[in-house]
């Protein structure tokens, strides 16, 4: 509570034109802050040479568990539009959003997506709806909206791009579709630390189950690490996922515990859940996580024969 506290005072003193000057040169463009990759990535390919985009949130980096810097705060007062996921993903930043929305060009993406559509989980909405690539279009579209909002000279600079885009999704979603479909039904278990795949499984097919919950806020205990391990050794499933913005310790325990009854599962590899790959790679765009999640998770469930 005292650090949200500090940073509404940084961000009220900010406002009132005390901030600094973290704000790239004046090129013309327009300066777009995103907090997650994800939503980064929509505006980089639907803003391309006409914003400037800073990210805050880099690759392996815990959005539920991100407190915003100064600097950070510094950044967002000097945005001309500011992007965040919503849906509280971004949780101990939410008092800085929410004072940001009533003074300046602000889109919480993943609320574009009809409350009817979003899954609900111990009474909270899912925040990772970009797992479900149907439904993330509707995100691309409200970027694309508000990016033609606020710079309206560029309006159908935005749309052409979004135009494009969008058809990139589509064939990314029949993708994802036909190569899930590849596991065996007994198989279709994603088994992560926590529940960040829930679109994944709602669009494509799978049963998934996260040790912790939907935020990693939540800690797993004992308990929880038995009986996940005891469906996996009922189950018989073959593999189960790290993730690269979460600790690797607790599947290891799960590891351990399903060993301990007598079932040998492997880590089926690492994949990205609140976090994209390293900038310059293909997991560092969202064409390309995507697509090394649904190969990894399909390869570790097939044995190697879903491709």
């Amino acid at each position: 509570m005292k650090h949200a506290l500090f940073l509404l005072l940084i961000l009220s003193l900010a406002i009132a034109g005390c901030g600094g000057n973290d704000k790239p040169a004046d090129t013309g463009k327009l300066y777009v802050v995103a907090t997650t990759m994800q939503v980064g990535d929509l505006i980089r390919v639907i803003g391309a040479e006409h914003v400037e985009l800073s990210v805050l949130m880099g690759p392996g980096i815990d959005p539920h568990q991100y407190k915003a810097s100064a600097g950070d705060v510094d950044r967002l007062t000097q945005a001309d539009l500011i992007v965040y996921n919503g849906l509280h993903l971004e949780a101990k930043m939410g008092e800085v959003l929410e004072r940001l929305n009533s003074r300046k060009p602000t889109l919480a993406a993943a609320e574009a997506v009809p409350e009817a559509e979003l899954i609900v989980l111990d009474g909270a909405h899912d925040p990772h709806l970009w797992f479900d690539v149907a439904r993330w279009r509707l995100a691309l579209d409200a970027v694309a909206a508000k990016l033609a909002e606020v710079d309206p000279e560029h309006a159908a600079h935005y749309q052409t791009n979004a135009t494009a885009y969008r058809a990139q999704l589509t064939e990314l979603d029949e993708y994802c579709r036909a190569q899930i479909s590849r596991i065996q039904p007994q198989q279709r278990m994603l088994i992560t630390a926590h529940d960040a795949f829930n679109y994944l499984g709602r669009g494509y097919g799978l049963e998934v189950v996260g040790l912790q919950g939907i935020s990693t806020v939540t800690e797993a205990g004992t308990a929880d690490v038995q009986n996940l391990a005891a469906l996996i050794a009922s189950r018989k499933i073959p593999a189960l996922f790290m993730e690269t913005s979460v600790s690797p310790r607790a599947i290891e325990a799960v590891r351990e515990a399903v060993r301990a009854k007598g079932f040998e599962v492997v880590v089926g590899g690492e994949i990205y859940s609140d976090a994209m790959g390293d900038s310059g790679t293909p997991q560092g765009t969202y064409l390309g996580m995507v697509r090394h999640n649904v190969d990894t998770i399909v390869s570790a469930l097939t044995g190697g024969e879903g491709k």
